[in-house]
């Protein structure tokens, strides 16, 4: 549904895109990831046809960029960080207008306007004025314009930008139902764990580069070397932390403040249930034993070490 390469746009001396290549399949959800002026944007609004690349290419739906814009425009739906909205509109009248500007006429106006509403949450809201919403509720009247003519792709340029933690929370779960509807959908973000669970595949760009491009699991593999465990022992954890560096399967072993012991195994081993044995038989009571989870935050911090600068 998308593809690029080599996709690459410079202002001046700063390239904003540099050689991306992407793949993304029907129903994907792909995090793109990175910090403000990263690159995001400018690779959104290519795609958008918005912008021409310098060089390379993309493809949308199979369509080129350069000789089917006007096809892509029909097939994408493009939201970008800030959009503006009409302050002597309602909620209704907004949307119906833009359904009129894509030719959705007669009855057929107002039921996929509803319908959109009802999709985003926000019928609640239909007769109040468009100036009048929350930053969350505006996100949500953005995302039902952008559906409004069924696209296949949906861009969403920092959806949840600006919003307070609850609103952040019901875009999130909005993106999971549209995810559910089987569209592509890149979403971006330069907040690293907002993306976590509700994308398949994740992207991190930083300085135009896309250093990491892949599905959210084999990410995770690469940066997972090796398995990390948190254990507490009731007393004495310095003592159980000698004991447990000792085995030949556990690579370091490191006691954090207060009490909590770090055991990173040796590459390759995954069954780790010789510790608690190990423990228990040296009557050491357990409180906390668990394997260390990894989230993306993690992940760009150590995929992108030494590369970053």
């Amino acid at each position: 549904m998308i593809e690029t390469k080599k996709l690459t746009k410079r202002y001046g001396n700063l390239i904003a895109a540099n050689e991306v290549d992407l793949f993304l399949e029907e129903g994907d959800v792909f995090g793109f990831i990175g910090p403000n002026g990263s690159g995001k944007t400018t690779t959104m609004r290519m795609l958008a046809t918005l912008l021409n690349p310098d060089y390379g290419e993309a493809y949308v739906c199979g369509k080129s960029i350069y000789t089917h814009p006007q096809e892509i425009r029909r097939l994408v739906g493009f939201m970008p960080d800030f959009f503006g909205v009409y302050d002597d509109m309602k909620v209704i009248e907004y949307l119906e207008f833009f359904a009129a500007a894509y030719r959705i006429n007669g009855p057929a106006r107002r039921k996929v306007c509803e319908e959109k509403l009802e999709l985003v949450d926000m019928t609640f809201k239909r007769d109040a004025m468009v100036n009048q919403l929350s930053r969350g509720q505006t996100q949500r009247i953005g995302l039902a314009r952008v559906l409004l003519h069924e696209p296949q792709v949906l861009l969403l340029d920092e959806p949840a930008s600006g919003l307070d933690p609850r609103a952040r929370i019901e875009i999130r779960n909005l993106l999971k139902r549209l995810g559910e509807l089987k569209k592509t959908i890149m979403v971006s973000s330069h907040i690293l764990p907002e993306l976590a669970d509700v994308c398949n595949k994740v992207g991190i760009i930083e300085k135009g580069i896309l250093y990491v491009n892949g599905r959210v699991d084999e990410v995770m593999k690469q940066v997972r070397q090796a398995i990390i465990l948190h254990i507490r022992v009731t007393a004495e954890p310095e003592r159980a932390a000698k004991l447990m560096e000792t085995h030949a399967d556990v690579a370091k072993v490191e006691v954090r403040a207060p009490d909590l012991i770090v055991v990173t195994l040796k590459k390759g081993i995954l069954d780790y249930s010789f510790l608690p044995t190990l423990l228990l038989e040296n009557k050491f009571r357990l409180v906390l034993f668990r394997e260390e989870e990894l989230n993306l935050e993690t992940a760009f911090m150590e995929l992108t070490r030494g590369l970053v600068q």
